[in-house]
């Protein structure tokens, strides 16, 4: 029960920061707000304070800036499709960039609680590719094949999506032992193809290392690079999805967020307290990430496909048909709450 608590405080944490993005710059650009709500359904609690009515809503799934004029034509100066282009289009795309600020926020927390796990080279296989390139135990990776795998993560999720790939080009920071100095070395190394795994290795066994930051340019760029991983995260993980490597059977609801924020609280406080905070902190900076990105795909009814009518309003110098665009929202909206309730009931189906 203590889980479902916290998973609604996430989703309304969440949901709370993106519609106050949209709700703050509206009201900078002049745009009256009619209800700004947390939550849906019927209303529980809520009050009125100049043009805006300020509700909580039964259901914590979601939330709403609504603005006057947004989704018809309206005289009033305030109305939202009177204003420019570049106002509406900031107001709309406010909401995404207040989650992954939030997300950068509650990383700089998480990295200053935590510290954070460098890629190192643990052995060097004699006689190895790697061997022979001059990798050293104690060496700390930083790029392969051009992609960042500095923090311990990244090198598992590169592995993870590009199992097969062939690790030719390894870039890494060396501190000489006996002056102290750094230098950042790159290397091509030929992979040998492993007859025990069949799969193309250089020799080297990987580990992680955790640091504690040192400074605030440390927190600040770690807490960036944690943000940056579960947007990288979630970004790979549509491009599996739309490429076929992964299917909509995959995709996890409200209810397998709450059970996997269930396991994190109850996986942490086998061990403490503070580490069932910090793993609610990560799954927090991981849905705020993904919810910000998945807000900006250009699909309508999402503020990624309002942003998209937004410049092609541009481009064509007049807005497209207020019926037509409402029309297209409407359909896209359907489609994506079919898919909700879809992803709930498997998501029922695979839990119970």
């Amino acid at each position: 029960m203590s889980s479902v608590i916290v998973a609604i405080l996430v989703f309304g944490l969440i949901v709370l920061i993106h519609e106050l993005g949209h709700f703050l710059f509206a009201k900078k650009n002049g745009i009256k707000v009619v209800e700004f709500s947390v939550g849906m359904g019927p209303r529980l609690l809520h009050f009125k304070k100049g043009e805006t009515i300020y509700s909580i809503k039964a259901l914590p799934l979601g939330g709403s800036c609504m603005m006057l004029g947004e989704d018809e034509e309206d005289a009033d100066e305030g109305a939202f499709q009177n204003k420019s282009i570049p106002a509406r289009m900031s107001v709309i795309a406010a909401g995404p960039i207040f989650n992954f600020i939030l997300a950068f926020l509650l990383s700089l927390i998480l990295v200053g609680m935590s510290g954070y796990d460098m890629t190192y080279v643990k052995e060097v296989t004699k006689d190895s590719p790697a061997y022979a390139a001059g990798l050293l135990p104690s060496d700390k990776l930083l790029k392969i094949n051009g992609e960042s795998v500095s923090m311990y993560r990244e090198y598992i999720l590169y592995k993870l999506l590009k199992p097969d790939e062939k690790m030719n080009q390894v870039e890494f920071l060396r501190v000489d032992s006996k002056t102290g100095e750094s230098s950042i070395k790159t290397v091509s190394v030929t992979p040998e193809l492993s007859k025990d795994t069949g799969k193309y290795l250089i020799g080297i066994t990987i580990a992680p290392q955790n640091a504690k930051v040192a400074s605030i340019g440390e927190l600040v760029k770690y807490g960036y690079k944690e943000m940056e991983y579960d947007v990288k995260l979630t970004v790979k993980s549509l491009g599996m999805l739309f490429s076929g490597k992964a299917s909509v059977n995959d995709l996890s609801g409200p209810v397998g967020i709450v059970v996997m924020i269930d396991d994190s609280v109850k996986a942490g406080l086998t061990v403490s307290f503070a580490a069932a905070f910090m793993n609610v902190l990560s799954m927090c900076i991981l849905l705020s990430a993904n919810l910000g990105v998945m807000n900006l795909l250009p699909i309508p009814a999402l503020d990624g496909g309002r942003l998209l009518f937004l410049i092609i309003e541009a481009i064509r110098g007049k807005r497209m048909d207020p019926n037509k665009e409402g029309l297209v929202n409407m359909i896209s909206m359907a489609a994506l709450m079919a898919l909700m309730i879809f992803v709930v009931f498997n998501d029922i189906n695979r839990f119970t």
